[in-house]
């Protein structure tokens, strides 16, 4: 009998932990729509499905419905991304940050495929993600050329 899926639970409050959020997050999928900035509460809210690459078998796959948000957020500036396409799909590839003259502030930058780009600056870091689905099967598993 296989051994029940695990939800991960990460916080991440320095860049090595950042590095972690972003491996476990890679070729993660989202609509634009599910990309939540609330200025008033300084987060930034992201849900997505994150294939699950610490789970993969052989050539199948899994995806998990998941949540990664950031606090602290100052403000968030997008580039080739269409805020009014609300279904719009983007794959995240990375998450890096660059550190402010005054840490713990900076910036972390997502960035997607096709060229675009989410600027997110930040006091300080302060970002959770969290799998809120039972895992399903793909057949996909994601790519990437050299």
């Amino acid at each position: 009998m296989a051994e029940a899926a695990k939800p991960l639970r990460l916080l991440a409050h320095d860049v090595e932990d950042l590095s972690v959020l972003s491996a476990a997050l890679q070729d993660a999928i989202a609509k634009i729509g599910d990309i939540r900035w609330d200025a008033q509460a300084r987060t930034l809210t992201i849900a997505c499905n994150r294939f699950r690459w610490e789970a993969r078998k052989g050539r199948q796959g899994e995806r998990v419905r998941s949540a990664l948000q950031f606090g602290d957020v100052t403000s968030v500036q997008a580039r080739n991304l269409r805020r009014d396409a609300k279904g719009a799909v983007v794959e995240l590839l990375s998450i890096g940050f660059e550190p402010a003259d005054e840490p713990p502030a900076g910036v972390v930058t997502l960035t997607f495929a096709g060229g675009g780009d989410m600027r997110v600056a930040v006091d300080c870091l302060d970002v959770a993600l969290a799998d809120v689905s039972d895992p399903w099967s793909t057949p996909r598993t994601p790519g990437h050329k050299d």
